[in-house]
Formats: C-alpha cells, sequence, structure tokens
C-alpha cells in the first residue's frame, strides 16, 4: 500500500472466527524490498526487531485502502496461503497504534464458532 509494506503485530495471532476481536499493533512500514525477508533487524535500524513472513499472497479493497486507513477502518479481502476471506481492521480510539483485526463470517470463517444447539432455559416449578 503506498509503495511500502503496511504491517501489524498480532500477539494471539488472526482468528478464524468472527465472534474474537484480536489486539494488532500497528508497526513500522517496511520497504517493499523486504517482502520475503526474515531475520532480526537491528535495534536502532528502521523497523528494528523480529520479522517472520507468517503468510503470503494478495489482498483487495472495495474502495481506497489509504483513504480507510487513515480513515481508521480498513476492510479488505486476504487471497494468502494460510489466511483468506474478508477481514477488517478498525482502530482503536485511545490508543495510537492499537487496531483490532475481525474476521467477517464468511465461506472461510472457522465453522467451531457457530453455535451447534440451542439451550432452552429450565423452567422452576
Amino acid at each position: 500500500m503506498g509503495g511500502v509494506l503496511k504491517s501489524w503485530a498480532v500477539p494471539k495471532g488472526v482468528s478464524m472466527n468472527p465472534a474474537d476481536k484480536r489486539l494488532a499493533v500497528a508497526v513500522p512500514d517496511h520497504a517493499l524490498s523486504y517482502i520475503d525477508f526474515e531475520g532480526t533487524i537491528s535495534e536502532g535500524q528502521y523497523g528494528a526487531g523480529e520479522v517472520r513472513v507468517w503468510d503470503s499472497g494478495e489482498y483487495e479493497t472495495d474502495s481506497d485502502p489509504e483513504k480507510q486507513l487513515k480513515n481508521g477502518k480498513l476492510v479488505f479481502t486476504f487471497f494468502g496461503k494460510k489466511l483468506r476471506g474478508e477481514f477488517a481492521l478498525v482502530k482503536m480510539r485511545s490508543q495510537k497504534k492499537n487496531w483490532l483485526i475481525i474476521k467477517a463470517d464468511d465461506q472461510f470463517a472457522d465453522p467451531k464458532w457457530k453455535l451447534k444447539t440451542v439451550l432452552e432455559p429450565k423452567k422452576h416449578k
């Protein structure tokens, strides 16, 4: 996006359950030349820290992703090796770098999250 790799650290990992809202912390952008880089960027260097390519693929949005990002809600569809389907990144108002990543309820959502049985409340005599 905008000639750079936009990145978020997701400490608990991305969930395929639409009921989960996972913390996604914005980290520094990286140059496109880093697309396949894995390793450690030295402290004091741009983008310092551990870098791991967790997934690769493409994404698409229905509208300008830079405008969505600026407005604090980016809705996109992943076509990755691990992640597929629609997601949203939603900026938390009280935090500068903190976002939530949320999976849409689509055909790629984890079916385990769906309620299998409806429990009826017990009637008291």
